[in-house]
């Protein structure tokens, strides 16, 4: 993986770089072994980095592990013009383990980076191994309080320090320089314009467009991992129990005392479960 310098300063946000029809991709790319594509959330400010950076070097450790920006979001480049939406997110997607020439991989996808593995996992479900949803976007519900104020986010220290509250369960553990690094990646130039038409109101149609109808969701075969914070704030744990009930092959682990950042707030014993979850493939293909 590299990183670049700006003005003295290492950018661990910053990785590799790939051109995906035409978007150059930023990306990180650790490990070898069976591949497992990371998709981030929507949080203002975000980037794959920012999102998966504690798991990351964990799960290298006996796969090779890729986190894109999302076209949109980090530091992928942002065509003027583009309209984003599901579909635009998924040819994204698509075109990014096209350029890298990975047939299939593994998906794990955090909130409305759920709704885009779901997807993916239902329109090219030869391009997945396994699938696991976290606190996850997709299926339709009443918007939450703190969903829209994730996708409403108007820039201020005081709003971001809002926001990082209602992601946790704990909010002690809310250092006042994540507050300022994330709003400091929340207001790059273009990163707020881009941002602020992704999501606009009523936010609740941003919900019905990720949503997948129930029959279409039913018709995923593969094994599935499905986890959330029991105190999340953002996303319903009902969304995740209605995944279960439609996905033949899922699992559902629920982590108490967790909000909507499980990856953060139980680190260790998330990345161990999808360790585990995962590893179960490759004994499958030994066997």
């Amino acid at each position: 993986m590299c990183n670049y310098r700006r003005m003295g300063v290492l950018n661990e946000e910053i990785g590799l770089s790939v051109d995906v029809n035409g978007i150059a991709t930023n990306y990180h790319d650790l490990g070898d072994g069976p591949p497992v594509l990371l998709v981030h959330g929507s949080g203002p400010g975000v980037s794959a980095w920012a999102n998966w950076r504690t798991v990351l070097p964990e799960l290298a450790r006996g796969h090779r592990v890729l986190a894109p920006d999302v076209v949109g979001f980090g530091y992928t480049d942002r065509p003027d013009g583009l309209t984003y939406g599901p579909d635009v997110w998924l040819e994204h997607l698509l075109g990014f383990l096209d350029a890298l020439g990975l047939s299939k991989v593994s998906l794990v996808g955090n909130s409305f980076g759920g709704a885009l593995a779901l997807r993916l996992a239902t329109a090219a479900p030869e391009r997945v191994d396994r699938l696991v949803l976290m606190g996850s976007v997709g299926v339709p519900f009443e918007i939450t309080p703190g969903l829209d104020a994730v996708w409403g986010f108007e820039p201020t220290l005081e709003a971001m320090r809002e926001l990082m509250r209602v992601f946790t369960f704990d909010d002690s553990a809310v250092r006042e320089d994540l507050v300022r690094l994330r709003l400091d990646a929340a207001t790059r130039p273009g990163v707020h314009e881009a941002y602020a038409g992704m999501f606009p109101e009523p936010r609740q149609n941003g919900i019905h467009a990720l949503a997948l109808a129930d029959d279409v969701i039913a018709s995923v075969r593969h094994e599935t991992l499905i986890v959330h914070g029991r105190d999340d704030r953002v996303i319903p744990m009902a969304n995740s129990l209605k995944l279960l009930d439609l996905i033949d092959k899922a699992q559902l682990h629920v982590f108490a005392r967790c909000g909507h950042w499980v990856q953060i707030e139980q680190g260790r014993r998330f990345v161990e479960l999808l360790k585990s979850f995962l590893s179960e493939t490759a004994v499958a293909r030994s066997a």
